[in-house]
């Protein structure tokens, strides 16, 4: 057998296992094979979706699982020994591994970055493969984890056949771990919203509870609903060992509490519930969301991590919050690990966002009443301009409430009227006209179900109880919910497909948690993106590219314009203060201070006076169209201009795309590539105006080419001779794949499952096929050749 002529799959059955397994390596526990790291990126451009590339690593070896040692990148035998080290490497740090072995069947280049060794990288024979417990020594001494604490970093994970942690989860645990193995007593993590804290912090106290060192443990967090889906969900596996503390009532004989930090404090002593504990009763304390009470230092909340203090804090928070009064960092420390939502959209986990930007004449120039001019209900107005920081906090206009619920209602008809939606008002006065004007908006579906349009506010029993319909995918109704506070934080609404900002949010921290709302991925329902409507500025205010990345488009409707953005159409310059460049560290809103949660309007508990004025008239300014390359910088381009640009990325010049493409085995696999670079071939030809193949558009958009269509191309092949050097049976069935890639544009005509599809299968069997050629080396050889005939270059695109 000629190594040479294995595939990859072949080498690494015949070789590379079997020198792990020589190594001392379990197989059925220590070893995992095409490890899935990532899902590969959402793409958006215009309505068309598709996946990136995903990563996934040949193997992965653990010490234990979930924690893993070791990536081993393998090559077929045509590479050399260290071709696939570049791409372990890369996934070693995603795993958070010292260790990277490249192969090719031969023997191992092996890198190691503890420092351990004498040289970072070493050739070694299939016969050298290092050990677990060697890598895990090295390990060890790399991680600074001593023999007294090597027992709680190896502290078995909970196993359950139905949920394996992410990679991402599974570093963000380990290093949890091993901080409290060192003795660190205030831990932060900071992830994204949608990619599991409450799963990871449960695994964290799992083995810190397991393992014996953590026998209390407590966990705060602010919103009732947030404790009730933690105990029934993620935490399910603790049991009886588990209570949450209600009715302020104190039960010592349990192991795990979940606890509101409402339910256990208060603002006299005696109401003060936690104080029933010992300060020495809980030995670990999980904060959720804890860039919330417990970031400032005169909070009630934090008296109670104070007064607990000789326990080990862990907070969890995806927007930790620094100002000159609150700082996340200051107690609890720097992150041990942060994963972003940018990092989540990139690595597939997370939805991938548009930004529809709706300016309003009022909210930019401001109204001024005249003098002596009364409200609806005879109030005079006070004499000043109101700007948007007033509207719906001090001043209703009725005809703006009318504009916002309007241009929603046509972003609804213009993609999907069943497509939910969560519209944050300024407060529930607000949310409450917001939803008659949505009703009024929408009467013919709330004439088939009055739950088409809800509001789900604090003080509202029928809302309030239809907050599990809305998240709950399989059920259509509510549809449409207006809200101020209560949906800001801990719904986890997957199917959220809009988020609609009518709301003056003051700081990166809450408009974090509110764009939140949207970032889940639900494929089984369509839910691969999410639309944030910006009525009031948020997400230029707002924008933290760092942590958030950028939008994948954003539009500025005009007027008259369609309040669904464009397939193909952009902008001609930047919005100044956009994305690019604006107050991205900026913590306070344009709107200073607000109502308090779910309050109906008033600030501290008394009546705020609110100005309705229902005849001034409200319009939409006219703006302009921008889109978010995939790189996440602001471009001001049509879609052929965008394709363009992601094809000269990825090919200098003509004659290396002529090279690549005549050299490629499957042309198919340069296709996709681009695809996921944002190139959609299908709607690119259209706006070319000509049926074109992606050879075509290719050499013409890219290189300014004339192009063929693709019967001209197929009558050139028709004219020469290449078919009379085959039979007639087998001349049939190139003639079918050429009338195929004339009518369809079949650019693989290469995958021999063409053979099934009609008309060709008319023919005969796929296996009746091949063998009018001989079998299917011959068959192959005559489809490239056909291919190559197809994209002659002296029948079009010429080399300069």
């Amino acid at each position: 057998m000629n190594k040479k002529d294995l595939s990859e799959r072949d080498v690494c059955t015949k070789y590379i296992t079997p020198a792990i397994v020589r190594g001392g390596w379990d197989v059925q526990v220590q070893v995992r094979e095409n490890v899935h790291l990532t899902k590969g990126r959402v793409i958006v451009r215009g309505k068309l979706v598709s996946r990136g590339k995903a990563k996934f690593a040949d193997y992965v070896l653990y010490f234990k699982p979930n924690l893993p040692l070791a990536i081993v990148e393998a090559k077929d035998n045509n590479h050399g020994v260290g071709d696939g080290m570049q791409q372990g490497l890369g996934y070693a740090e995603m795993l958070d591994v010292p260790f990277v072995f490249s192969s090719n069947g031969d023997g191992f280049l092996f890198h190691d970055r503890t420092g351990q060794a004498a040289k970072t990288e070493e050739q070694l024979t299939l016969d050298q493969f290092p050990s677990p417990e060697e890598l895990w020594r090295r390990y060890c001494a790399w991680k600074a984890i001593t023999p007294a604490s090597e027992a709680i970093v190896a502290q078995d994970y909970y196993s359950d056949a139905s949920k394996a942690p992410r990679y991402y989860q599974v570093k963000a645990v380990n290093r949890v771990i091993e901080a409290v193995a060192k003795g660190q007593d205030r831990i932060l993590l900071v992830m994204a919203t949608g990619t599991g804290k409450t799963y990871t912090a449960f695994q964290i106290i799992w083995r810190l509870w397991k393992a014996g060192v953590k026998k209390r443990i407590l966990f705060l967090a602010d919103r009732n609903i947030l404790i009730d889906q933690t105990k029934t969900n993620d935490f399910k596996p603790f049991g009886g060992a588990m209570t949450k503390i209600t009715n302020r009532k104190v039960d010592k004989s349990f192991e795990i509490y979940l606890a509101l930090y409402q339910a256990i404090s208060g603002t006299e002593e005696e109401k003060d519930i936690f104080r029933q504990f010992s300060p020495e009763f809980f030995d670990l304390i999980i904060v959720d969301e804890c860039h919330r009470g417990s970031a400032a230092d005169n909070s009630a909340w934090r008296e109670v991590l104070d007064y607990f203090s000789s326990a080990t804090q862990v907070g969890l928070t995806a927007t930790p919050k620094e100002t000159a009064d609150i700082s996340t960092t200051h107690y609890f420390g720097e992150a041990v690990y942060t994963y972003s939502l940018k990092q989540g959209i990139e690595d597939g986990f997370l939805a991938p966002y548009k930004v529809v930007r709706i300016d309003l004449d009022k909210d930019l120039a401001g109204w001024r009443p005249e003098r002596g001019k009364l409200d609806k209900f005879g109030q005079e107005i006070e004499d000043r301009i109101y700007n948007q920081r007033d509207f719906d906090r001090t001043l209703v206009l009725e005809k703006r409430t009318e504009l916002v619920a309007q241009k929603v209602t046509q972003f609804l008809a213009a993609t999907d009227r069943f497509d939910k939606t969560i519209v944050f008002c300024e407060d529930i006065d607000h949310a409450e006209r917001m939803r008659q004007a949505l009703v009024n908006q929408n009467g013919d579906l709330c004439a088939q179900n009055r739950k088409y349009v809800m509001r789900i506010t604090g003080d509202n029993p029928e809302g309030k109880a239809e907050l599990d319909n809305f998240i709950h995918p399989e059920e259509r109704y509510p549809v449409v919910v207006t809200t101020s506070k209560l949906m800001t934080t801990g719904v986890d609404a997957k199917t959220c497909k809009i988020i609609v900002l009518d709301q003056t949010i003051r700081s990166m921290t809450e408009f974090k948690q509110i764009i939140g709302r949207g970032t889940r991925i639900d494929e089984d329902y369509g839910k691969l993106y999410f639309t944030i409507l910006d009525f009031r500025k948020a997400t230029e205010l707002f924008a933290d590219p760092d942590f958030d990345g950028n939008p994948v488009q954003v539009y500025r409707p005009d007027d008259g314009d369609s309040i669904a953005p464009p397939d193909e159409h952009a902008g001609e310059d930047a919005v100044p203060g956009g994305p690019d460049g604006i107050g991205a560290g900026a913590d306070s809103g344009p709107g200073g201070p607000g109502p308090g949660p779910e309050g109906d309007g008033a600030d501290g508990g008394g009546k705020r006076i609110k100005y309705v004025v229902q005849d001034v008239p409200v319009y939409v300014v006219a703006e302009r169209v921008q889109y978010y390359g995939k790189d996440g910088k602001l471009i001001t381009e049509s879609l052929r201009d965008y394709s363009k640009n992601a094809i000269r990325e990825r090919f200098t010049s003509l004659d290396a795309f002529l090279k690549t493409w005549s050299e490629a085995h499957r042309k198919q696999a340069i296709i996709k590539e681009l695809e996921e670079q944002g190139v959609f071939f299908e709607e690119l030809a259209k706006e070319v105006g000509k049926e074109l193949s992606a050879f075509d558009l290719i050499c013409h958009v890219a290189f300014d080419q004339p192009p063929l269509t693709r019967k001209e191309r197929a009558n050139n092949v028709r004219k020469r001779n290449y078919f009379t050097k085959f039979g007639d049976a087998a001349q049939a069935v190139l003639e079918a794949l050429l009338d195929k890639f004339e009518r369809e544009g079949v650019d693989d005509i290469e995958n021999i499952r063409v053979l099934q599809v009609q008309p060709i299968s008319q023919l005969g069997t796929p296996v009746e096929l091949v063998q009018r050629f001989g079998g299917k080396g011959p068959y192959l050889k005559a489809v490239r050749g056909l291919e190559d005939e197809l994209y002659e270059a002296n029948q079009g695109p010429k080399s300069a």
